[in-house]
C-alpha cells in the first residue's frame, strides 16, 4: 500500500505553515518560470538557423540553462525530504541558483562572442554555486535523521562533483587553454561526464523514488541496496571513462561505459518489475519516464559500442551524435515527465487545485508522447539528412505543447500565489531568484535578437532587380564552397539596404567579412548567418578570412549603381587594390651567409627493412614553422613535421605505412595524400580542424619515388608553402649504393602565407627562388660528401606546385635512370643519360659513379630556376 511518508515530493514530514508554503510555492513557481524560459529559448535557437553556432546554443540553452536549474532546485528538494533535513536558508538557496544561472548566462555570451575572459568568468562562478549546492548536498547528511531514502542523496552529490569536472573540462575546450593535441579526447570526456554525470545520475537516483511514487506503490525492499550498488558501478564507471578518454586511453574508456551500463541495466531492471506490480495511476507521467529510461538504455548501449570499435580520434563527433537523442529522449523526457506529477503537488493549496493543475498537464499526453519519441527516432537513426533535420519537428512540436501547458500552470498557480504573498508578507522576499531570472532570460533574448539577423522579407535572388536606390531593401543569398562565393557579384542602387544571407555548404569551416562592416563567425557545414550592411552608398569587397581563401577566389564585389552613371564605380574594385608582383625573383643574394649554427638538412634516407611487409607508424605534426629558406632569409611555411619538405619515407613493396595526421594548425584545415598509396580519397584525404586528427594506412604495392602533399584547397597554396614530402620505396632487388641521397625540388615563395601578394605570384609562376629540399642554395653552401670511384644514387621529386624539374650534375654521366616505376636507362647499356627530366609531381632516381676528385655542381638545367636556388655542391674526395 502507498504510504505518504514515501513521497518525497510531498515533503515526508508535517505541512509547513502557510507562510512557509507561500514561500516555498513562490520559489518554486519563479524557478519554473526560468527553466520554461531556458527551454523556449533553446527552441528558439534549434529553430532560427539563422544564429551562428544555433546548435551548441540550443543544446547548452537547454541543458546548463533549463536542465541545470531543474537539478539544483529538486535535487535540493528531494535531499531534504528524503534526509528529513532541515530546509536550507533560502536566501542562500535563491543566491546559489542566482550564481548557476548568471555563469550560463556568461559562458554562453563567452564562447559565442568568443571572449575566452567572459567565458572563464562564467564557468568559474558555474563551478562556486554548483560548488556550494555541493556542499549543501554533504552538510545536509550530517545530522539529518535520515532514512531508507537517504542513499539517494549520494547520487545528487556524485552528479554536483561531475558537472564540476565538466564544466573545468568545458573551459578548456572553449578557450583553447588545453591546446590541440588533447581535443580529441577531451571532447568526448566532457560530453560523458555532463551527460551521463551532471544529468544521468540524478535522473537515475530519482527514479528510484519517483517511480514508484509516480506509480502509486511502494517501494521494494531492497531498493536501497540495489541504489547503493548502481551508484558504484555508474559513478566509478563515469569516472574511469572520462579519465581514459582524457588520457586517450580506449580499454579505460570502454571498461568505464560498461560499468556505467551495467548499473543502468540493474536500476531498469527493477524499474521493469515494478510496473508488473500494478498498473500505473499516474498514465502521462510514467511514459514519459519509461521512454526516457529507454533512451537512456540506447544511448549508453550505442555509446558502448562507438567506443569499443571507433578509433578515439574519431569518436569525438560519433559521441557527439547522440546528444541529440539524449538531450530529447532523456533529458527533455524526464522533466516532462516529472513536471507532470510534480508541478501540481507544490504549486496547489489542496487537493482540488492539485487535480486542476494536473488535468492541465496532462491533456493531449497521448498524442504528445508520441509525436515527441518519433522526431528522436528520426534523429537517432542514421537516415539522409533530410530525413534525420526533420526529427527536430516532431520533438519541437511535442515539447512546444507541453511548455505552453506549464506556462499556463505558472500563470494560474502565480495569480493565487501572488495574493497569498501579498496577505501573508505584504512584499516578496525573492528579489535576487526575481532578478536573476529576468537578468538571464534578457540577456540571451538580446544575444539571439541581435543574430536573428532581422526581416528577410522582400529579398531577392542575386538575378534579380532590387527596385530603384534609397528606401529600397533586398536580401541576397550567399553560398560558401569550392573555394568561391556565389555569387561573387551582387550589383545594387545605391542607398539600397542589402542584406547577405550566407550558407557555408563546404566541408571546411569559413566566414565571410565585408569590408568596413559586419562579419559572421567562422560556420561550420549547414551554418547560416545574415548580415545586415544597410544602406550601400559604394562599391565594398567581402571576402573569407582564412589565410588564404581571399586570395585563392573567396571574394565577393558589391557594385553600386547610381542612378545618374549606372555604370559608373564610386569607391574600388573590391579587390584591395594589390597588383601581382613582378616576374622574376625578389633579388635573393645567394651568396650570402646563413645564420649562425645553421646547418644543412640531411638528405641522406633512413635505410629501409631488409624484407617487405614492415608496418611503418608515422605521427605527423601539421603546423606553422618559421624556417631560414635561403641565406639570412627567414620564412613561415606550413609544415609537416616542422619541415618543408616533410619527413622522407623510405621502404620496400609491400610495405605498410600508418600515418596519423595531427592538425596542430589553429585556426586552419588540412590534410594529406601520398601517391603511393591506392585507396579511395573521401575519408583519408579529408580536411581537418585544428586539434583533430586521422589515420592515413596504405599499402605500397608499387616502387618508385612518389609525392606527397596537403589535400586541402586551396592545394597551390598549402603545396607552395611547404607542405610536401617524398616516399621512396625501393624497385625489387635494387643494389646497394656506396652514396643514397634523397632531393625534393620545388618553388619558394616568399611574403605572408596566403597574402594576396604571395598567392599571386603563385598563380603567376613567379617564384623568388626554385630550392633542393626546401632552401635556396643549402647544398652549395654545405656540399654532400662522396669518395672518388663511389656509386651515388640520387633519387629526385618533382614537388612543383608547378614547375617540373631537368636534373643534371655537371662533370658526369648518368648510367642508371629510373623514372615513374621504369629503368630508363642500366648499368651495361651502351648508352648513357644526362638529365632526368621530370613533370610536377613525377618521381624517378639516378646512379653515377665520380671519376675523381673533385667539385661537382647538380642543379635544375633550366638555367633561370639554377640561378635562383636550384643549386647545389657534390665534394668528391679521394
Amino acid at each position: 500500500m502507498y504510504r505518504k511518508n514515501d513521497d518525497p515530493a510531498a515533503g515526508g514530514g508535517p505541512p509547513p505553515n502557510r507562510f512557509k508554503a507561500s514561500g516555498l510555492r513562490s520559489r518554486h513557481l519563479a524557478a519554473h518560470l526560468l527553466i520554461t524560459a531556458w527551454a523556449l529559448l533553446a527552441l528558439l535557437a534549434a529553430a532560427a538557423q539563422e544564429i551562428p553556432v544555433a546548435r551548441w546554443l540550443a543544446i547548452h540553452l537547454f541543458l546548463l540553462g533549463a536542465a541545470t536549474t531543474a537539478i539544483v532546485v529538486w535535487t535540493e528538494h528531494f535531499a531534504v525530504a528524503m534526509l528529513h533535513a532541515r530546509l536550507p536558508d533560502r536566501r542562500w538557496s535563491n543566491a546559489r541558483l542566482a550564481g548557476v544561472n548568471a555563469g550560463v548566462v556568461g559562458v554562453l555570451t563567452g564562447v559565442w562572442a568568443d571572449l575566452s575572459i567572459l567565458t572563464g568568468v562564467g564557468c568559474a562562478l558555474l563551478i562556486t554555486a554548483i560548488g556550494a549546492h555541493l556542499v549543501v548536498m554533504v552538510r545536509m547528511g550530517r545530522g539529518a535523521l535520515g532514512g531508507r531514502l537517504a542513499p539517494i542523496a549520494d547520487y545528487y552529490r556524485a552528479a554536483a562533483a561531475a558537472l564540476v569536472i565538466g564544466a573545468v573540462l568545458g573551459w578548456l575546450l572553449a578557450t583553447g587553454k588545453a591546446g590541440p593535441g588533447h581535443y580529441t579526447g577531451l571532447k568526448p570526456a566532457h560530453v560523458h561526464v555532463t551527460l551521463l554525470g551532471w544529468i544521468g545520475l540524478p535522473v537515475l537516483g530519482t527514479l528510484f523514488m519517483l517511480w514508484p511514487t509516480v506509480l502509486g506503490v511502494r517501494m521494494a525492499e531492497h531498493t536501497t541496496r540495489l541504489a547503493r550498488r548502481v551508484l558504484v558501478l555508474t559513478g566509478g564507471g563515469l569516472l574511469t571513462a572520462v579519465a581514459g578518454l582524457s588520457a586517450g586511453w580506449r580499454p579505460a574508456a570502454v571498461a568505464g561505459v560498461a560499468g556505467y551500463a551495467a548499473g543502468v541495466a540493474i536500476a531498469v531492471h527493477l524499474f521493469a518489475r515494478t510496473v508488473r506490480r500494478r498498473p500505473a495511476v499516474s498514465a502521462a507521467a510514467a511514459w514519459m519516464l519509461a521512454a526516457a529510461a529507454g533512451w537512456l538504455v540506447v544511448g549508453v548501449a550505442v555509446d558502448l559500442v562507438l567506443l569499443a570499435v571507433r578509433p578515439l580520434a574519431e569518436i569525438a563527433d560519433d559521441v557527439g551524435s547522440l546528444v541529440p537523442v539524449l538531450l530529447v529522449g532523456l533529458v527533455a523526457q524526464v522533466l516532462i515527465g516529472a513536471l507532470t506529477y510534480l508541478l501540481p503537488i507544490v504549486l496547489s493549496t489542496g487537493p482540488q487545485e492539485r487535480a486542476a493543475l494536473r488535468a492541465v498537464l496532462e491533456r493531449g499526453w497521448v498524442p504528445r508522447l508520441v509525436v515527441l519519441n518519433l522526431g528522436v527516432a528520426l534523429l537517432a537513426l542514421p537516415l539522409p539528412a533530410p530525413f534525420a533535420a526533420a526529427g527536430l519537428l516532431p520533438a519541437g512540436a511535442g515539447g512546444a505543447a507541453f511548455l505552453a501547458l506549464v506556462v499556463r500552470v505558472l500563470l494560474r498557480s502565480g495569480r493565487g500565489l501572488l495574493q497569498d504573498t501579498d496577505q501573508a508578507a505584504g512584499t516578496s522576499r525573492r528579489p535576487v531568484l526575481w532578478g536573476t531570472a529576468a537578468g538571464a532570460v534578457v540577456t540571451v533574448l538580446a544575444v539571439l535578437v541581435a543574430n536573428s539577423g532581422g526581416d528577410t522579407s522582400g529579398g531577392t535572388s542575386a538575378a534579380g532587380t532590387a527596385g530603384a536606390g534609397a528606401g529600397t531593401s533586398r536580401t541576397v543569398a550567399v553560398t560558401l564552397a569550392d573555394m568561391r562565393v556565389r555569387p561573387a557579384r551582387i550589383e545594387v542602387p545605391k542607398g539600397t539596404a542589402l542584406r547577405l544571407k550566407i550558407t557555408n555548404t563546404d566541408a571546411q569551416r569559413h566566414d565571410l567579412k565585408v569590408e568596413d562592416g559586419p562579419a559572421t563567425p567562422m560556420l561550420a557545414r549547414g551554418d547560416t548567418r545574415e548580415l545586415d550592411l544597410g544602406p550601400v552608398t559604394r562599391n565594398r569587397a567581402a571576402w573569407c578570412t582564412l589565410p588564404g581563401h581571399r586570395a585563392a577566389g573567396m571574394t565577393l564585389d558589391i557594385v553600386v549603381n547610381e542612378d545618374t552613371a549606372p555604370g559608373s564605380n564610386s569607391g574600388h574594385d573590391g579587390h584591395g587594390g594589390h597588383t601581382s608582383a613582378a616576374a622574376g625573383t625578389t633579388g635573393l643574394d645567394l651568396s650570402a651567409d646563413f645564420s649562425p649554427g645553421w646547418r644543412a638538412r640531411d638528405a641522406e634516407p633512413a635505410p629501409a627493412p631488409a624484407a617487405g611487409g614492415t608496418v611503418h607508424k608515422v605521427e605527423l605534426h601539421a603546423a606553422h614553422t618559421t624556417v631560414e629558406v635561403a641565406p639570412g632569409v627567414k620564412q613561415q611555411m606550413w609544415t609537416f613535421g616542422g619541415t618543408a619538405p616533410g619527413p622522407t619515407l623510405h621502404g620496400q613493396v609491400g610495405d605498410v605505412f600508418e600515418i596519423t595526421l595531427v592538425n596542430d594548425d589553429r585556426g586552419m584545415g588540412h590534410g594529406i595524400d601520398f601517391h603511393a598509396g591506392s585507396l579511395a580519397p573521401d575519408r583519408p584525404m579529408r580536411t581537418i580542424q585544428s586539434g583533430e586528427r586521422l589515420v592515413y594506412r596504405f599499402r605500397a604495392e608499387k616502387a618508385g619515388a612518389w609525392l606527397y602533399h596537403c589535400s586541402t584547397a586551396p592545394m597551390l597554396q598549402h603545396m607552395g608553402n611547404g607542405m610536401y614530402g617524398a616516399v621512396v620505396i625501393d624497385p625489387p632487388g635494387l643494389a646497394k649504393a656506396d652514396r643514397e641521397y634523397v632531393l625534393v625540388s620545388s618553388a619558394l615563395y616568399l611574403g605572408t602565407p596566403g597574402s594576396p601578394a604571395q598567392v599571386a605570384k603563385m598563380r603567376q609562376n613567379t617564384p623568388d627562388a626554385w630550392v633542393f629540399n626546401g632552401v635556396a642554395n643549402q647544398y652549395s653552401k654545405q656540399p654532400l660528401k662522396v669518395k672518388a670511384g663511389e656509386r651515388a644514387r640520387f633519387w629526385v621529386v618533382a614537388a612543383g606546385p608547378s614547375d617540373g624539374i631537368a636534373f643534371h650534375v655537371v662533370g658526369t654521366v648518368f648510367d642508371t635512370v629510373y623514372k615513374e616505376g621504369a629503368y630508363l636507362v642500366k648499368p651495361g647499356d651502351p648508352g648513357g643519360a644526362q638529365v632526368l627530366d621530370l613533370a610536377t609531381a613525377q618521381g624517378g632516381f639516378v646512379e653515377t659513379t665520380f671519376p675523381e676528385a673533385g667539385h661537382y655542381a647538380f642543379v635544375d638545367h633550366d638555367m633561370r630556376r639554377a640561378e635562383a636556388g636550384a643549386h647545389g655542391m657534390v665534394e668528391v674526395s679521394k
